[in-house]
């Protein structure tokens, strides 16, 4: 497959599985069109041009030409200049890798991290929150992502891919949003009514059974066995990073009684329980991991082979 290829295949894929629909990020990327025509040419020259096309900013080819055919792919959840040496060393030994494939941002898609989490208000209106009320509980939480990545070193890992001559890219938002499909498919297909069966049905799929070997698996963070489930939502699966803790009781008021979170702070949690929520936590490389797979098995299936690395549990489908 050539570069480009596999980029774009990652961008329809998760476009697919945006929580917003199809419709609903083609409003989105047209309003950015609409807004760019609107910019004065010194404004123009500052905007990307890729966010017209590719709705998630933290999702880039990196380094790399677009007619570079790739064969082989080290993959990973994090590719740092560990990673980089990595590749380069198992290139001396003759293992022929193309392309670097992260989950998770570096560059600029670090650096702009924040703009993905626009999506959660959308989650937040898909559960029953008024979009208004979504954006506002959202906003400040925005804005202290965008802070907090902002004096990062965002280029570390892709300058030394440039002076290896490696191609880099990462599909961070794209992954997790087959993640959010395949989890809110599962839980309406099993219909779990306590949050021990929850875990069972967590449990069942083969990244998280694999995560309970080295002690990462699923764990209830607020609630029990017992307690019965509600209505489900998986909602701190998608949209960046984990969101406000004012979203909680916003949920509970919209009828969610349970909240499947890839990884959640103390404050979220302690949200939940005070809301009477339960929070099962799944994971956090092995939903990355899960995410990953479900976009490396579309390229292994035209014939590019994968690697894996740095926490990447590898699973086939």
């Amino acid at each position: 497959m050539k570069l480009s290829d596999i980029y774009t295949l990652a961008i329809s894929m998760g476009i697919e599985a945006d929580p917003r629909g199809k419709a609903g990020v083609e409003k989105v990327l047209a309003r950015r069109k609409k807004e760019y025509d609107e910019l004065p040419k010194s404004k123009k020259d500052e905007y990307d041009p890729e966010d017209l096309h590719n709705p998630y900013s933290d999702s880039r080819i990196l380094l790399g030409k677009s007619d570079l055919e790739v064969d082989k792919v080290l993959a990973g959840i994090d590719i740092n200049a560990s990673e980089v040496l990595l590749a380069d060393r198992l290139n001396e030994k003759g293992e022929g890798i193309d392309l670097l494939m992260a989950h998770h941002p570096e560059g600029g898609p670090l650096a702009s991290l924040h703009q993905v989490m626009e999506i959660q208000a959308d989650l937040l209106a898909n559960y029953g929150v008024p979009i208004n009320i979504a954006e506002g509980v959202t906003r400040d939480r925005i804005g202290e992502v965008q802070r907090r990545f902002s004096p990062v070193n965002h280029n570390q890992a892709v300058d030394a891919a440039k002076l290896l001559g490696l191609a880099l890219m990462c599909t961070h938002t794209i992954t997790d949003n087959l993640v959010y499909q395949f989890l809110e498919n599962i839980f309406q297909e099993k219909n779990p009514e306590t949050v021990g069966e929850v875990m069972d049905v967590l449990k069942a799929i083969p990244e998280y059974k694999e995560a309970m070997k080295g002690k990462a698996g699923p764990i209830i963070y607020s609630g029990a066995d017992h307690n019965r489930t509600g209505k489900i939502a998986a909602f701190d699966i998608t949209g960046g990073t984990e969101p406000s803790n004012l979203v909680y009781e916003r949920l509970a008021s919209a009828g969610i009684g349970t909240i499947i979170s890839m990884h959640a702070n103390e404050e979220n949690r302690k949200a939940c329980v005070k809301n009477h929520m339960n929070m099962v936590v799944a994971g956090h490389m092995s939903s990355d991991s899960l995410g990953m797979n479900l976009f490396l098995d579309a390229i292994e299936k035209k014939g590019v082979k994968i690697i894996p690395c740095s926490g990447l549990i590898r699973v086939r489908r």
